[in-house]
């Protein structure tokens, strides 16, 4: 491939440096690349690439500051974008920037957009709980429409799966929708710690401990499981005193453990310990990274169908879907999900996904035929 490549990001939360990272570490393995972005945090990507950083600040709390801070940083990426001399510009996150996408456009650049979230819903769980409710969802709208503009303005949209782009509404676009832009896992760092049939009845989380990700819920559903089954909540976050506070009964009793957050390398070592991982999750997400690294290490996933979730956990092939957020059904459901005597297959199944189609080759492979089907339409 002949076109150099220019990402375009932002912060979207704790673990976008990660996924940045893999995805500079995708083109690079095809064309050149280089990042403009706002407050980096992972110095490896500043030594590793052609870094320009707009602003070493994140978005302030204040809704109108942030929006004074939103329009100030599109008018600096635009500069920076029309400076660049690659040819392609990838927007990896930020599809409400409509400036800046559209003096790429204007600069003769072609646009890529790559939404890695429901960013509008996000916003809107996030300023539910700050602004009167119809201030909170006027202001998602907003941002939802420009999102909708960027799409318009851009020459292809690459989603993580198909139903991420059935989840965000880009059913209109199917002229330029490249729906399989999944990331990688690195299937030797993450793999089975623990042989599957080894493990005891342990399930749990390992993710933020925010409102979006049915915290709550999980909490409730922890003090309803049977006694032989414990309930091991990994991460941390907003509700981590809340939660502590929540089930200390069932702490001191022994059916809950919470472990906090731990470092990226004892991830494997957590998940290899569950024999399912539980994810009631909004859908605010597009894939969530966790998912991936449970099956690479064999742990089978009990979710929500939300985004591109129902593309990967397949009904008792890889997991199972959660239909409901009723704290006793899903405490019933997985009880019986234990008592699953495919248990063990699903687990073999999801380490084999893993390896199958999500390896950095594939990943590289996936993003070389959207790049060279996108060029060539964009000539």
């Amino acid at each position: 491939m002949d076109e150099d490549i220019c990402v375009v990001t932002q912060p979207l939360g704790e673990a976008d440096p990660t996924a940045t990272g893999e995805l500079l570490e995708i083109l690079s393995e095809i064309t050149s690349v280089s990042l403009v972005t706002i407050a980096l945090s992972d110095a490896g990507l500043r030594a590793a690439y052609d870094v320009t950083e707009l602003s070493d600040r994140d978005f302030p709390d204040s809704i109108p500051i942030a929006a004074i801070y939103f329009l100030f940083m599109q008018l600096r990426m635009s500069r920076a974008v029309r400076r660049r001399d690659e040819e392609i510009v990838l927007f990896f996150g930020p599809v409400a920037y409509v400036l800046p996408i559209l003096v790429a456009r204007l600069s003769g650049k072609t646009v890529i957009v790559e939404p890695r979230a429901n960013v509008p819903l996000a916003l809107r769980i996030r300023w539910e709980r700050r602004v009167p409710l119809i201030v909170a969802r006027a202001l998602a709208g907003c941002v939802w429409l420009l999102e909708r503009i960027g799409y318009r303005l851009s020459n292809a949209i690459v989603t993580y799966t198909p139903a991420m782009a059935t989840e965000l509404g880009l059913e209109g676009y199917e002229h330029k929708l490249y729906p399989n832009g999944a990331r990688f896992i690195d299937a030797d760092e993450f793999g089975p710690r623990v042989a599957y049939d080894d493990r005891d009845a342990v399930v749990g989380y390992l993710g933020r401990m925010d409102e979006e990700k049915g915290v709550r819920t999980l909490a409730a559903v922890a003090t309803r499981l049977p006694s032989d089954v414990t309930f091991r909540f990994v991460g941390g976050g907003a509700l981590s005193d809340w939660l502590s506070a929540e089930v200390a009964d069932e702490v001191r009793d022994g059916r809950v453990e919470i472990e906090g957050w731990v470092d990226h390398d004892r991830v494997p070592h957590e998940l290899s310990r569950m024999r399912l991982l539980v994810l009631p999750s909004h859908p605010t997400e597009g894939l969530p990274t966790t998912i991936l690294e449970s099956f690479a290490c064999g742990t089978p996933v009990y979710a929500t169908p939300v985004s591109g979730v129902p593309d990967v956990v397949r009904e008792g092939e890889t997991g199972a879907l959660m239909r409901t957020r009723d704290p006793d059904e899903i405490a019933t459901e997985l009880a019986n999900l234990l008592d699953d005597d495919s248990l063990s297959e699903m687990s073999r199944n999801c380490r084999a996904l893993i390896q199958r189609e999500f390896t950095f080759d594939a990943a590289v492979a996936r993003y070389e035929r959207i790049l060279e089907s996108v060029s060539a339409r964009a000539n």
